[in-house]
């Protein structure tokens, strides 16, 4: 199997199990990128809309698991506008990762990409998640939570490289460690422990997971043993894999396969941005089925032990 063909898999995270044909009926990026907006419902950004008793609905994970709440409450076609009180609670990973289901779903290679960007809070970098598909000669950088228009790039082709609206986590690491950037500047808001270099090299860790199919959640706890001369490699790796380097791509995928400090086990901690308890989920379960009768599907996400969750070292910005 070839690199595009990994890609163009679906992982266990953006397989949309009985939903495929929701995905297969958008069309292009656009269309793509509209049902993403009708779909999810930012947590923070959004939080005056989302009730209490919805506040699990961030940790479903599973994209299966998010159209099964939709199509719960909205049967039917993803481009039909949902009223946003009814969209599903999540963030700009569940943004990025819809949008790659529906790619993936065509057939196309996509990814998630995890870095930093400086769009919604100009004086700093906060944590982001975008997407990438392959448009036939090169990685297409996008993304789905912004509107065509409202910023003075093309967000469905991002610019690239350190310096760039977008930086991964590995650009952001190797302009801190060449001493390029402030990494104080970087993280989920300036002059807090969710900032700095041991946030950015816990990101570093988090971007590889996103390449090779483990979409974590932002606040699952990923890379406690990562040391700064593992993150120097695994950000030069990255770097290199992003020029074309398939040897670098190669040793990445072969790190992630058999580094114990890197590959995720069969469980995950769970952590949450609203600071409940920690929740350690069992990943090698598959997605939360459909609810049993007479159960809606947030009782079935909680029933999975979804539903719950704690916070510390890893969370989304509300961007």
């Amino acid at each position: 199997m070839t690199t595009l063909d990994r890609f163009a898999r679906h992982s266990a995270f953006s397989d949309p199990g009985r939903h495929g044909q929701l995905l297969r009926e958008l069309v292009g990026i656009e269309q793509i990128c509209t049902a993403v907006g009708n779909l999810v419902l930012h947590y923070r950004a959004e939080a005056h809309l989302l009730r209490d008793d919805r506040r699990g609905e961030i940790n479903s994970r599973w994209i299966s698991a998010i159209l099964d709440l939709d199509q719960e409450r909205h049967p039917g076609r993803l481009l039909d506008p949902r009223p946003p009180g009814d969209r599903i609670a999540g963030c700009c990973r569940d943004h990025a990762l819809l949008a790659v289901a529906a790619l993936r779903e065509h057939g196309v290679p996509a990814r998630s990409r995890v870095g930093f960007t400086n769009y919604f809070d100009p004086g700093f970098r906060g944590d982001h998640v975008v997407a990438e598909w392959w448009n036939g000669s090169r990685w297409q950088r996008f993304d789905p939570e912004l509107a065509p228009g409202s910023r003075p790039f093309d967000v469905r082709d991002l610019p690239t490289g350190e310096g760039s609206p977008f930086e991964t986590a590995a650009e952001a690491w190797a302009g801190y460690r060449a001493g390029r950037l402030d990494p104080a500047r970087y993280g989920v808001a300036p002059g807090t422990e969710l900032s700095g270099p041991g946030f950015i090299r816990t990101y570093v860790t988090m971007e590889v997971l996103h390449r090779f199919g483990h979409e974590a959640l932002l606040w699952d706890e990923v890379g406690t043993n990562i040391t700064d001369s593992d993150a120097d490699e695994l950000a030069a790796l990255l770097l290199a894999a992003d020029a074309g380097d398939s040897a670098a791509e190669d040793h990445l995928d072969h790190r992630f396969r058999t580094d114990p400090k890197l590959r995720p086990g069969p469980t995950i901690t769970q952590l949450s941005p609203y600071g409940d308890p920690p929740t350690t989920i069992d990943l090698t379960r598959p997605a939360p089925s459909p609810p049993v009768r007479g159960e809606s599907v947030t009782d079935s996400l909680w029933r999975a032990g979804v539903g719950r969750g704690g916070w510390l070292r890893v969370v989304d910005n509300g961007k």
